[in-house]
């Protein structure tokens, strides 16, 4: 793998040619987001080292159907309505892990002593209410103050499962809405492996962040086509996408974690 700090990932890689293969993805905006905070909080949790397919979505669709949810996600661009179920509600409906455990799975965060990932989603629901948070629209409005972002991020530090590069965090953060953040996951590294890059989590934010940088650079260059400005959740999905349909014989690392919903499927 390529690893080492990351200024030195440009020295290494052909990164106009990377920029011209993500360009060829037509990278394209968010079209849909789950309808409430708490159905981010249990696709992030849920979502790694768990199946989009077999996993993910089915989890989410169970918690979800609790509250009687026909419709689990709305339109991006869209005003977001009142959060459905919010933070206190889940609690309140499942006041202990094995509550939730038993209308989720009993997956763990680790195959080596970790905590039941119902136990995690729901240190993350009482953590994130502690601080005020209780609902979709006051998760977007915590992206932007970073006083408040920076105490809630230090408290979701300890839940066990967090991983080795904030992954579940980050992730989470995607889903209520942060465009300037990935989730560099084994599909993201298929498909830098694929273009001889097998890059770690590390390396494929920082060259994602590259790319993402340069493509903005050419469209504000291109006099040709309307003003487009693409962000890291843009490139992310795209490669993303492309990831899933190759085979798993294209990469020879080791999955840190696996497919997931929200800002991956529903996003197709």
């Amino acid at each position: 793998m390529i690893v080492g700090h990351p200024v030195y990932v440009t020295a290494l890689v052909n990164l106009d040619g990377l920029t011209d293969a993500v360009a060829a993805l037509d990278p394209a905006p968010r079209r849909w987001r789950w309808v409430s905070l708490s159905l981010c909080v249990i696709d992030a949790v849920w979502s790694i080292a768990g199946r989009y397919h077999a996993l993910v979505v089915p989890t989410v669709g169970k918690v979800g159907a609790v509250f009687g949810l026909d419709e689990l996600t709305v339109a991006a661009t869209t005003v977001l309505p009142p959060d459905p179920i919010p933070l206190p509600v889940l609690v309140s409906r499942f006041p202990e892990e094995n509550s939730l455990r038993a209308v989720t799975t009993g997956n763990r965060t680790s195959s080596r002593g970790g905590i039941y990932k119902a136990d995690a989603a729901l240190r993350y629901a009482r953590i994130l209410t502690g601080h005020g948070i209780d609902t979709l629209a006051h998760a977007q409005g915590l992206l932007g103050d970073p006083d408040r972002f920076t105490a809630v991020e230090q408290d979701l530090r300890g839940v066990p499962g967090d991983g080795a590069h904030a992954v579940r965090r980050n992730y989470l953060w995607m889903l209520v809405g942060a465009d300037d953040l990935i989730k560099p996951d084994r599909m993201i590294l298929r498909w830098f492996h694929q273009h001889n890059v097998p890059a770690d989590p590390v390396t494929a934010t920082e060259l994602i962040g590259r790319i993402t940088d340069r493509l903005n650079s050419r469209a504000q260059h291109d006099t040709t086509a309307s003003p487009r400005r693409y962000t890291r959740w843009e490139i992310d999905h795209a490669i993303w996408q492309a990831g899933r349909r190759l085979t798993p014989a294209a990469a020879s690392y080791t999955p840190n974690r696996a497919d997931s919903y929200g800002v991956r499927g529903v996003a197709l």
